[in-house]
């Protein structure tokens, strides 16, 4: 008789994600930092020093760690401290070298897809924001993970067709959005936002969670709102473990 083993995404905070593959662990975009540590993001509506609020005590062992992308609150100086340097680091190919100057010796760019103890790891596009802006952004990326289950973590991104397109190839069980509608004082929205999530949610039949919240300072949109504004979606709170 075969079974079913158990695939779950912990809300570490903000994008540090728990992701449980049966018996393999990955951290996903680890930012370690205290509260207060790192200034505020540039050029945003406030001045507030980041993180916002701490990291829940949560069991943070790991097989492997997933970058989605560079940007600080995805990856920072605390989390290059704290890691294992040998462990496997998949990350964006124009990416890698950077993890490797770090002194990270088992690096692995991820151009199409990899497998890594039974897990198929897709790298999806991704669009850090909107015009000229996105460009600015540099390159991100998504990730899907398929073994048992399919879990689609979206990255930094708004909705635009390539997220749909993922979706549909893949159709994942559960969705992982990186809310918060991160701005800048000029310009579009660089996250999602309610339109963004609602349009995501109306794409497909997988569970929904929200994170990228309430924990950077220019992410504007909190969980109440969102909630509030959209049904049929999930948005945990920081320790908070997802099951499908």
């Amino acid at each position: 008789m075969s079974t079913t083993t158990e695939t779950s995404v912990q809300l570490i905070r903000h994008a540090t994600l728990r992701l449980d593959m049966g018996d393999t662990t990955f951290l996903v975009d680890p930012m370690f930092a205290s509260p207060g540590e790192n200034p505020p993001v540039p050029n945003s509506p406030n001045n507030r020093r980041n993180p916002l609020v701490p990291m829940p005590a949560v069991d943070l062992s790991y097989d492997a760690v997933v970058v989605t992308h560079r940007h600080s609150d995805h990856f920072d100086e605390a989390a290059t401290e704290e890691l294992n340097g040998d462990v496997a680091l998949f990350c964006q190919p124009e990416e890698s070298e950077a993890f490797t100057e770090e002194g990270f010796t088992d690096v692995r760019p991820v151009n199409d897809e990899i497998t890594f103890e039974g897990v198929t790891i897709h790298r999806t596009p991704a669009r850090h924001g909107h015009g000229e802006l996105a460009e600015d952004m540099g390159p991100v990326s998504g990730f899907v993970f398929e073994s048992e289950k399919t879990v689609y973590a979206a990255g930094d991104t708004v909705w635009y067709e390539p997220v749909k397109e993922t979706l549909g190839q893949f159709d994942p069980e559960m969705v992982i959005l990186n809310g918060g509608e991160a701005r800048f004082e000029q310009g579009d929205p660089i996250t999602m936002g309610i339109q963004d999530i609602a349009a995501v949610r109306d794409a497909t039949d997988a569970t929904v969670a929200v994170v990228h919240m309430e924990a950077i300072n220019h992410c504007l949109l909190g969980r109440d709102e969102l909630q509030s504004a959209i049904e049929n979606v999930l948005v945990p709170e920081d320790g908070m473990q997802i099951t499908v």
